[in-house]
């Protein structure tokens, strides 16, 4: 039988590009007689508009969908002129300080921890102010700021109810002999060493607090010794497996307490409030609505002379402030 060898399309116009002979650029042959090429309409020269055909209808335009209208008043957290409602500011202010004070009180720690022994030993507690200031493009309008101050290890520094008494103390005496120019943050009469110590024009008080490095753990010197017994009988121990708590007194009547415990378990934030943390819920229970009356003697005492710097502080940096 005898084959015939197949041949690419293109040889019917005398071109084969799969011939290894062919290079492209050469001119094609003209297509025979009896395979024409379509005819292809030539539009005329020029820029206008091809002809339609008789009876051609256009399409209507695609509809523009509507520019959608502003969210409702209290989108964001703001009101239709701009404004956080104030339960809601609130709330998250006091979120906002729990979170700065455990991270101060982390803070504390392993300064303590690390200059524990030596000539620069740091005190078990340390005071904390807080302020804010007018942040339009903050969620709720506002940033906070914190500036806080430690001691040396001291018996001076190792009481705290009486290292608060002292400090409104210090307060009182800069207010009556420096006046109404007097700030805490200095620079005359500095209550503070550390944190935001220079703040934004307009930025205002709004609470103190203190760090404490004594817990239910027992008081500091004895578990920053345990640390290092623990060490010596080859135990393995970290000050981070170490409690720490503060307390804080805010310009609202909030008063909060922060437990800081690395082994609590999952869910429990180690917060005491007297006021929500959640103004989503309409009603609810509070076991700490009277926080600052709870607890120990020495707890109390603590409430009481932060509660007296807290009125000091606020009558003087809040005195004809608008609320």
């Amino acid at each position: 039988m005898r084959t015939q060898a197949a041949t690419s399309p293109g040889g019917h116009y005398g071109v084969d590009p799969l011939d290894p002979r062919w290079q492209a650029g050469y001119p094609p042959a003209a297509p025979p007689a009896d395979h024409p090429e379509p005819a292809v309409t030539v539009p005329p020269p020029g820029y206008g508009a091809a002809p339609v055909p008789t009876g051609y209808q256009r399409p209507p335009d695609a509809a523009v969908p509507p520019i959608p209208p502003p969210g409702p008043a209290g989108y964001d957290h703001r009101s239709a002129d701009g404004e956080v409602p104030a339960d809601l500011r609130w709330a998250d202010l006091r979120l906002q300080v729990v979170y700065r004070s455990k991270r101060l009180n982390t803070g504390h720690l392993i300064e303590a921890d690390q200059a524990f022994g030596g000539r620069g030993a740091v005190g078990p507690h340390a005071l904390m102010l807080f302020f804010v200031s007018d942040a339009p493009n903050e969620p709720h309008g506002y940033r906070l700021h914190t500036a806080h101050r430690t001691w040396p290890q001291s018996p001076d520094s190792d009481v705290l109810p009486q290292l608060l008494a002292e400090m409104a103390e210090v307060a009182a005496d800069n207010i009556a002999s420096i006046g109404r120019e007097w700030s805490p943050l200095g620079p005359e009469g500095s209550m503070v060493n550390g944190g935001d110590m220079t703040l934004p024009p307009g930025a205002w008080y709004v609470g103190v607090g203190v760090s404490t490095l004594d817990s239910d753990q027992g008081r500091w010197y004895q578990v920053a010794r345990t640390l290092r017994d623990a060490a010596a009988a080859g135990r393995y121990m970290s000050a981070f497996n170490l409690k720490g708590q503060c307390y804080v007194l805010l310009t609202d009547g909030t008063a909060l307490h922060i437990d800081r415990d690395p082994q609590a378990r999952v869910g429990d934030d180690g917060v005491r409030c007297n006021k929500t943390l959640n103004p989503d819920r309409i009603t609810y229970y509070n076991p700490y609505e009277h926080l600052t009356e709870q607890g120990d003697d020495e707890t109390r005492d603590i409430w009481r002379q932060l509660g007296a710097l807290h009125h000091t502080l606020t009558t003087h940096l809040l005195a004809g402030r608008r609320a």
